[in-house]
């Protein structure tokens, strides 16, 4: 009964595939598609997502976070609008809670749901932290890039260029953007702070001063130049030296940080009845809070150990 059933189906879904997807003929394209001057129709999914996204960010520009959000994905190197970016979030956030209303109730609802907001958070902090570091790197080659540039006969704004076209990638992108923002009107200074600002490089800020004087008084920019990154130079070695000292500390507070939770789930699987206790009684529950509160401490404790400043 069963192959005579399945046989149908794949008869009935032939038939159906054959009569309404497959065309029945040969198709003329209409003269208005071929013209390059009329713009092809939006389509009804395209129609809802510019209404959603404009929503979306009528929303934000009430609530004032529309230059906080933007400021925030131009530093993680995001070209996705924000907009988008909260839309897809959102519809995320409520298909998985969906889903997990549906397998287990509210708590896994919210079990389901949250990790989507945090995790967008966290990852578009590492994109940032990354993209930071890599400019911080690039910067000692990009100011030798510069220096050669203007001993080349080459004028400031093309020395800038230069290095928008030879420079990897985030340093090319910020050093476009100054060529862009100076080519319509804006002053190079308050271009080159931005930059400055957005990727968190006192070196940086260094390079943006060090010009600026050099635009008030004159003189060898390209000197000034070779000696700014023969400074920064310096200042990544002995980063990239703290850095190689400072990981087996890190790694020892990732261990230290994880050991209670690996513990808690292995003792989970291979004796549920030696911490049920914890959840049987006031006592219980007060020393998960305090485990939970001496954990945090420690936490911020030994990420504060870490970190070193210079």
């Amino acid at each position: 009964m069963l192959p005579v059933a399945g046989l149908l189906a794949v008869t009935g879904a032939l038939l159906l595939l054959a009569l309404v997807v497959l065309p029945a003929g040969p198709r003329r394209v209409p003269l208005s598609r071929l013209d390059p001057a009329v713009a092809p129709p939006a389509s009804a999914l395209a129609g809802v997502s510019a209404a959603a996204g404009a929503a979306v960010e009528r929303v934000l520009a009430r609530r004032g976070l529309v230059a906080r959000g933007t400021a925030a994905l131009e530093r993680a190197g995001v070209a996705m609008p924000l907009p988008d970016v909260v839309l897809l979030v959102g519809m995320a956030t409520l298909v998985l809670g969906a889903l997990g209303l549906l397998l287990g109730g509210v708590p896994l609802a919210v079990v389901f749901a949250a990790p989507v907001p945090l995790g967008t958070r966290v990852l578009l902090g590492l994109k940032r932290g990354r993209r930071q570091a890599a400019f911080a790197d690039q910067l000692d080659d990009s100011l030798q890039l510069m220096a050669s540039s203007l001993r080349a006969g080459h004028s400031l704004l093309r020395a800038v260029d230069a290095v928008s076209t030879e420079a990897a990638s985030p340093t090319a992108e910020e050093f476009a953007r100054i060529v862009n923002e100076t080519r319509v009107g804006r002053d190079l200074g308050d271009a080159l702070d931005d930059v400055a600002e957005r990727m968190a490089s006192d070196d940086f800020r260094w390079v943006a001063q060090a010009i600026g004087i050099h635009r008030e008084v004159g003189g060898n920019l390209a000197e000034v130049l070779d000696t700014v990154g023969h400074t920064i130079r310096e200042r990544n070695a002995i980063r990239r030296q703290v850095k190689a000292l400072s990981a087996e500390g890190k790694l020892s507070a990732v261990v230290l940080m994880a050991l209670p939770f690996g513990i808690v789930g292995f003792l989970s699987v291979t004796n549920p009845a030696y911490l049920a206790g914890f959840t049987e009684g006031l006592a219980g529950y007060l020393m998960i809070a305090a485990v939970v509160v001496l954990l945090t401490v420690g936490g911020l404790w030994l990420k504060k150990t870490v970190a070193i400043r210079f």
